[in-house]
């Protein structure tokens, strides 16, 4: 009989071995391929619509430039402009402008309201009264007014009328004889009175623009126009005693009637006051020379003694 060898049981020993993580099944070849499909889809879809996007802006392009080569084709040439065309243009245009008033028109706008007629009534031979016409400029707002001496000289009564036909008696208040300057003053002023502006003769140059205004022949109003012929002149007039001095000589027709009157620039400005006319002749009318007193000398006429 053999030996007994107690059963004590049989111990299983396990040996731990390190955790490790899961390995993911292997895919199946079927589902690789299906993923790399979509991707090559997805790819096609963006290259696609990029361009797409190309494409259309490339035919808008084109489509701009084949209207312009419509228009270009479809457009009437160019219409040659003859010299009767040119003429034609020009002379609508002339007549539709309006045109600029001349330096002589508006110098008249400026000076009329202040320009005075002088008449002075004086004893003549054999009793009988005869007239001396003239003009004046108004200078102040009281009326006073700058004229010839030679016209109111001997004069009983002296009667000025005013731009607007408003008539009065005047006075004389002071006197010059040495330059032919007398100052006047009225009894009666319109309300509307414009005194002129006075100017400077120091500025005038030979040809300069000069107008001058009066009662040529006793044609109120009148003016003529011309230019400054010479500067610091002398002057004896046929039936005067006295040479006037430091005279502006002008060719604006002057007359009788204008003596007293104002020269005046293109700015409206009085530069004188018309004192006389050079006539070898015996008529009394105006051949191209007449005289001034400039306006600084007739200003200080102001400072005379009373008459």
């Amino acid at each position: 009989m053999g030996a007994w060898v107690p059963h004590i049981g049989s111990v299983v020993v396990r040996q731990n071995s390190p955790k490790s993580s899961p390995v993911a099944p292997p895919q199946p070849e079927s589902v690789r391929l299906q993923t790399g499909a979509q991707s090559l889809r997805q790819r096609a879809s963006v290259s696609l619509a990029r361009f797409r996007s190309v494409l259309l802006v490339v035919a808008g392009i084109l489509l701009a430039l084949a209207a312009m080569f419509v228009f270009q084709a479809t457009r009437p040439p160019p219409q040659q402009l003859t010299q009767r065309d040119i003429n034609a243009a020009v002379g609508r245009a002339l007549a539709s402008a309006t045109p600029r008033p001349s330096y002589a028109s508006q110098v008249y706008g400026i000076i009329q309201p202040s320009v005075v007629r002088v008449e002075a009534l004086v004893p003549a031979t054999e009793g009988k009264t005869g007239n001396a016409l003239g003009a004046g400029v108004v200078i102040a707002d009281d009326g006073t007014i700058l004229t010839s001496l030679h016209i109111v000289r001997d004069a009983s009564t002296v009667r000025v009328m005013f731009a607007d036909g408003t008539e009065s008696d005047a006075s004389i208040v002071l006197s010059q004889p040495q330059n032919d300057l007398a100052v006047l003053r009225p009894n009666v002023i319109p309300d509307d009175l414009v005194p002129a502006t006075l100017g400077s003769s120091a500025t005038l140059r030979v040809g300069d623009e000069v107008f001058a205004v009066g009662n040529p022949f006793g044609i109120s109003d009148s003016l003529s126009a011309g230019v400054v012929s010479g500067l610091r002149r002398s002057f004896r007039p046929i039936n005067g005693d006295i040479t006037l001095r430091n005279l502006i000589q002008f060719d604006a027709a002057a007359n009788p009637g204008n003596s007293g009157g104002p020269l005046v620039d293109r700015n409206g400005e009085v530069v004188g006051i018309v004192t006389g006319l050079l006539n070898p002749t015996e008529d009394d009318v105006f051949i191209g020379i007449g005289f001034a007193v400039t306006i600084e000398t007739a200003g200080a006429a102001g400072g005379a003694p009373p008459v």
